[in-house]
Formats: C-alpha cells, structure tokens, sequence
C-alpha cells in the first residue's frame, strides 16, 4: 500500500463518554472479530491494555509505542518489553527505552511526530486584526505558547522568564491552551501586573491564525518525547527558545531555527529570546524560511505514513522467533 491508496475506517466501542480512564469494554472481543495482523497501541491507556492484547490475540504483532516523556506505569513498563517491536517518536525515547526500561535496540524504530497544522495563505490583514485584538502593535515581540496547562507544560516559568526581559522590549506573551494549572497562570500574571502583557487566548481547535500573528515560539516544558509544538511552530514560520527535554534537539536546528537552553536557566532562555527579536527584518525573514522547510521536509506526513508501512511489512516478513 502507500499513503495515497490507504483508507482507514474509524471504530469506537463506545457511542459516548462514560469519564472513566482505562476502560475499553469489549476491546479484545472486537479486535479478534477484526483479526488484524497489526496492532499498534497508541497512547498511554492503549499500551497499559497491550498485555491483554498480546494474551487475547496470538496470532497479531502487537506494537507498542513511546511519545511521553512522563513516568510509564508498570503495565506500560512491563508491555514494552514484551511486545512485538516498539515505535518512538524520537531519538531520545529510544534511548531512554533501552536505557531505562531494558527494551532492546534492535526492537525499536524511530519515526517522528508528523506535521498537523500547516502555515496557511498569508493575511497580513488577519495577522494585524488579531494583534490588535490582543494589544500588540507593530513593533510588539508576541512571544507563542501552546499546549495543556499542566504542571510539567511550565507555561507559569515562561511568565517569570519574560519579567527578567529589559523594560525597553515591548513583549507580549500568548497562551493559549486549558488545563488544570491555567487557573494558577492566570492568578500569577494578574499579581505581578502583566495582565494585558500575558494573554490567555483559551483552547484552539487550530491555532493556525496565532501561528501566523506570532513572532517567536518559547516552551519551557520539562517533559517531552517530541514537541508537536515546537514542529507546528516551525511549521508556521517560527523561530523557537526551548528549554532541553527530551526531543526538543531534535525537533530543531540548534543556532539556525532555534536555541535549546538548559532547563532552569532563564538568563540564557532571555538572552535567546533578545537575540532573536533584535534581528533585522532579512534575518528574520531567511530564519523564518529556514524552520518552515526544516519542519515541512522532516516532519511531513506522508513520510511518517511511509515509515510506518514499511515497518509494518518488514514485521510481517519475519519469521516469529
């Protein structure tokens, strides 16, 4: 097969959302009736189920998969040993595979995250709308965030990192995203005064058009496999300050779409920040292109698609040992 002859039916095992984690009634049952000769679990709750998967369906190579920088319970842990191959999404999640959790080498391919929101046309006149909405003028740095509030996402350190900024940078910074420590975020810029220099623009179903407002990407989070983020933020055109995590070299190239800083200094985070806002227009515009082919070329779906067909027929090929 190749990505333009693939077609992929959706089903689910359940019509509505019970609000309980972990549970997928009649997953196995279904699966046999489907008798894939591929399964591939996706996500934490998908590989927490990949023992009973492996117990339920003999005949299939049930793969599991690492693009979570979080802690793995012992399920996911115990899974990843055992299943038939592994796929992550990064450099770094295979080696802290073998490294950390014992899995084998030669059980694990690498295949990145694809690209998912993709620059769309130019609208200057769209770029200035939203601006102006929000309070930046011309000459405004708008500084770019995107992602869950949680705790490990660090969007409250990217509020302290910006009070360090000199007062002469006119700067703002969106945040746009929900989650549990939004509150807390929120709480912190109305306390230091930053209000109507720290923007909370809520969830987005595609945050394309912020993309496109936006000057420079930053990402302060601690726990990473692959940034989607700082890809989609390249992908648009957007040079990136990222603390180091887990993939985040990867998602990049260092001095020339991007600084990789190391977690917890917000002297050298600043210091990037400055460099990149105090370029001419020609280097922004040259460092602009550069991310944007880098992020197209590397992180392109149909590539991903590839990648993962021909692991699946190489996995069929083989002789189970």
């Amino acid at each position: 097969l190749s990505p333009g002859l693939l077609r992929a039916e959706r089903i689910s095992l359940q019509g509505f959302d019970t609000g309980l984690d972990w549970w997928a009634p009649g997953l196995v049952r279904r699966l046999r009736t489907l008798e894939p000769d591929i399964v591939l679990c996706m996500g934490r709750m998908a590989n927490c189920h990949g023992l009973r998967l492996l117990r339920g369906l003999p005949g299939a190579r049930v793969l599991g998969s690492m693009r979570t920088g979080k802690s793995l319970p012992l399920p996911y842990r115990t899974f990843l040993r055992r299943a038939a191959h592994v796929v992550a999404n990064s450099r770094d999640a295979k080696d802290h595979l073998v490294a950390c959790h014992g899995v084998l080498a030669q059980r694990i391919s690498v295949i990145n995250n694809s690209l998912v929101f993709r620059p769309p046309p130019q609208d200057p006149e769209q770029r200035q709308r939203l601006r102006q909405e929000q309070g930046a003028g011309p000459g405004t740095s708008v500084l770019l965030n995107v992602g869950m509030f949680r705790p490990e996402k660090n969007q409250r350190e990217l509020i302290e990192i910006c009070l360090r900024l000199p007062r002469s940078l006119d700067w703002q910074l969106w945040l746009i995203g929900d989650g549990p420590a939004l509150s807390e975020c929120v709480r912190m810029a109305g306390e230091l005064n930053l209000s109507q220099r720290v923007r909370f623009l809520g969830w987005k179903a595609d945050p394309s058009p912020c993309y496109a407002a936006a000057d420079l990407a930053v990402h302060a989070s601690t726990s990473e496999a692959l940034s989607n983020f700082l890809i989609e933020a390249q992908g648009n055109g957007l040079p990136c300050v990222a603390y180091e995590a887990q993939g985040n070299g990867e998602c990049m190239i260092e001095g020339k779409t991007g600084y990789i800083v190391p977690r917890g200094n917000q002297e050298a985070f600043c210091a990037a920040l400055l460099s990149l806002a105090g370029e001419d227009a020609a280097a922004r515009r040259q460092r602009s292109q550069r991310a944007m082919s880098h992020a197209r070329e590397n992180f392109d779906e149909t590539r991903q698609v590839d990648s993962y067909l021909q692991l699946f027929h190489k996995l069929l090929g083989m002789t189970a040992s």
